[in-house]
């Protein structure tokens, strides 16, 4: 099903001539003559699956693309949001938690993402993160608008310090942005209260320049942000509730790293929110003996499409 947040402000929907008034189509054949002219003269292809671009748009991607980015469904862990496939897990005493969060307490009360990190919601967030296409950030902002609204019943009604995943000041200077700072900022505009999150995006600070996460273990990947984050101003989120946002959630090393940090800091809770989480592919769990679970570690997300967006 479609987010009727996101879908009610889709903008380049086709006409259609027989729901139109004689004024109407008056204003519209300029459009439809500008949208001809812009294809004749700056011929595109959407940058997800090829197809000629037809209509204006700041953003390279087909509207047919963004329909199919729709939200994580199916049963996940209530705690870091990590796809469950045992159905004692999912309908045994308490809330649904995957075995590493039944097995160790993250840093983090709870992780929510929009939706699956694959397919067109991945390239999206290339698009932005590695090829400069800004506008990108309009359409994953909303997702994330999304992906914190399933929190904010448990959040404070005061306010929340919201806290962008920090870049290293050398990559910084390479990107020329923080995705996480644009995302989170094109979010605060779209859907969410301003009164009620504070963008702090200088509160963490990055301190050393990790090496790429990309193929590295759980495990490696911990080892390797060990000592990574600081706190640059620890006033701001001293006796403070803290959401922490990034573009996507791996394995959870990045943003745990944070939490831990801004809890030593003086943070009394870290809440986690990303635009797109990997998914564990098939059932991992496998019954032993007397109800021992072993879990499998595997890599990669399954095929969960993804949010229909926008208006940019």
């Amino acid at each position: 099903m479609v987010s009727p947040s996101i879908a009610s402000r889709t903008v380049d929907a086709p006409l259609d001539r027989s729901e139109m008034g004689a004024g109407n189509m008056s204003r519209a054949w300029p459009r439809e003559v500008a949208e001809s002219l812009f294809a004749v003269l700056f011929p595109s292809n959407c940058r997800i699956c090829d197809t000629p671009l037809v209509r204006i748009s700041r953003l390279p991607v087909c509207q047919e693309c963004l329909d199919a980015m729709r939200p994580i469904s199916g049963g996940v862990c209530t705690i870091c949001g990590e796809r469950i496939f045992s159905p004692y897990a999912l309908n045994g005493p308490g809330e649904p938690r995957c075995g590493l969060c039944r097995r160790v307490e993250p840093a983090f009360v709870r992780a929510t993402a929009y939706g699956s990190y694959e397919s067109g919601l991945r390239e999206l967030v290339h698009l932005l993160k590695y090829g400069g296409v800004r506008p990108a950030a309009n359409v994953l902002g909303r997702m994330l608008a999304e992906a914190i609204a399933k929190l904010e019943a448990e959040l404070p009604s005061d306010f929340v310090v919201l806290i962008p995943v920090p870049l290293h000041r050398t990559k910084l200077r390479q990107r020329g942005f923080n995705q996480a700072e644009l995302i989170a900022r094109a979010a605060l505009k779209i859907n969410l209260s301003r009164d009620r999150y504070r963008l702090c995006a200088g509160v963490l600070e990055r301190k050393r320049d990790t090496t790429s996460q990309t193929g590295l273990t759980s495990h490696q990947r911990r080892e390797n942000l060990r000592g990574a984050f600081g706190i640059a101003q620890a006033e701001a989120v001293k006796g403070r509730e803290v959401l922490v946002v990034d573009d996507v959630y791996t394995t959870g090393a990045t943003v745990s790293e944070c939490a831990r940090v801004l809890r030593r800091a003086g943070a009394t809770r870290v809440w986690v929110a990303t635009v797109a989480r990997t998914l564990k592919i098939s059932a991992q769990h496998a019954e032993i003996g007397s109800g021992s679970e072993i879990e499998i570690e595997e890599g990669i997300v399954d095929a969960v499409p993804l949010a229909r967006a926008v208006g940019i």
